[in-house]
């Protein structure tokens, strides 16, 4: 996602939380810590009967997470060590990753989403590879023809809203993005910066999307006059303004994920029957982030990293992300956890936008946010 971060996003969620907390089929993103069991950094070496083991060096942004057993089966098939090098948010991650790339830090890249695809792109750092996992992923998330980055999973940044807020002051809920700039929900949202947020860059790239790139800094304005409360990042929004997760926050919606609620149950310190957040899926009121991994121009590992990208992509790896990372799988084969199934609320129709119209506007957008919205 957000995927935003997200994404998307939940690796401050766990480290919170107890570590507790941007229509496709396979109901999918932020950016987040997640259990100690998926902190990975270096895993064990996978044995080796004596002969030597082939590295593979991963960059990923700071929120990728995957079982140590997930893994460890593919070091102990492959007869190799996996070695994953964090890299901070997506956008610092590519950075890193296009500043290099005539010495490349890694072998494979994953954790770019569509809000910063075409960047990548432009800057040839992916050497092309079809892996045969394609075959299993709907054409909707493979946004790049030439097969340089392939999608790994998606989600949707939304809004998300304290359940027992709008029971407790018999609020209906918004069902629309014109329904928050209306007097009863005057001061009740908070909103991360798009400068320096994801989800509150891919929520502004839903404002877009819906209204018009003529039309949405007029929707900003709106929302600043009905009292719409802005913050540096998710962290910030989701626990210290926000009131369904930690219940002290004024604002009872906030600019999250789809898969907050969920996240909400697994990391709850007492078990919960119910979520206590909820989420507004109204049309274009959702952006949908999709991530992506390349295999890096100048890898020594060629062979080895296809193999990884192919892992990535089935379905062994697809089922773990959901309780890692928070994100859905692109692979139509993958289940999803019962949770999931249970309390996400997809949207079905969120708003989406071509990766290079981002690319060519994200910075004027972001300009003219600020603007409105700050100034």
């Amino acid at each position: 996602m957000k995927r935003l971060t997200y994404t998307l996003l939940f690796l401050g969620l766990a480290a919170a939380m107890l570590s507790a907390c941007a229509g496709a089929p396979s109901v999918s993103t932020p950016t987040q810590a997640a259990t100690a069991s998926a902190q990975i950094s270096t895993p064990e070496t996978a044995a080796t009967g004596g002969a030597p083991v082939e590295t593979l060096t991963v960059m990923t942004h700071d929120s990728f997470a995957a079982s140590d057993s997930v893994i460890k089966a593919f070091e102990q098939a492959n007869h190799a060590k996996l070695v994953f090098l964090k890299s901070g948010d997506a956008g610092a991650a590519l950075n890193k990753a296009i500043l290099s790339k005539d010495a490349p830090l890694a072998d494979v890249f994953y954790g770019v989403d569509n809000t910063f695809l075409s960047r990548a792109l432009q800057a040839g750092i992916y050497e092309p590879y079809a892996s045969p996992e394609l075959a299993n992923i709907p054409s909707q998330f493979k946004l790049d023809p030439q097969d340089r980055a392939l999608p790994v999973d998606y989600g949707d940044v939304c809004i998300n809203y304290d359940k027992a807020y709008f029971k407790e002051h018999n609020l209906p809920l918004p069902q629309s993005l014109e329904d928050l700039t209306k007097p009863e929900y005057k001061g009740l949202l908070v909103v991360e910066n798009p400068a320096t947020s994801s989800p509150g860059l891919a929520f502004m790239l839903a404002t877009v999307a819906h209204f018009g790139a003529d039309k949405f800094v007029d929707y900003w304005a709106s929302l600043k006059q009905n009292g719409v409360v802005v913050v540096n990042g998710w962290e910030t929004a989701y626990y210290t303004n926000f009131s369904g997760s930690s219940g002290k926050g004024p604002q009872p919606m906030v600019v999250s994920y789809a898969s907050s609620p969920p996240a909400e149950v697994v990391y709850s310190k007492t078990p919960l029957t119910d979520s206590p957040i909820g989420t507004l899926t109204g049309n274009d009121m959702c952006f949908r982030q999709i991530e992506f991994v390349g295999i890096l121009k100048g890898t020594k590992h060629l062979a080895l990293a296809q193999k990884w990208v192919d892992y990535m992509l089935s379905v062994p790896f697809q089922e773990d992300m959901p309780l890692q990372m928070f994100v859905y799988p692109v692979n139509q084969n993958a289940k999803l956890p019962e949770v999931f199934v249970k309390y996400s609320q997809v949207p079905e129709k969120p708003a989406t936008m071509s990766p290079d119209e981002i690319a060519q506007n994200r910075d004027k957008w972001i300009q003219e946010w600020t603007a409105a919205v700050l100034k």
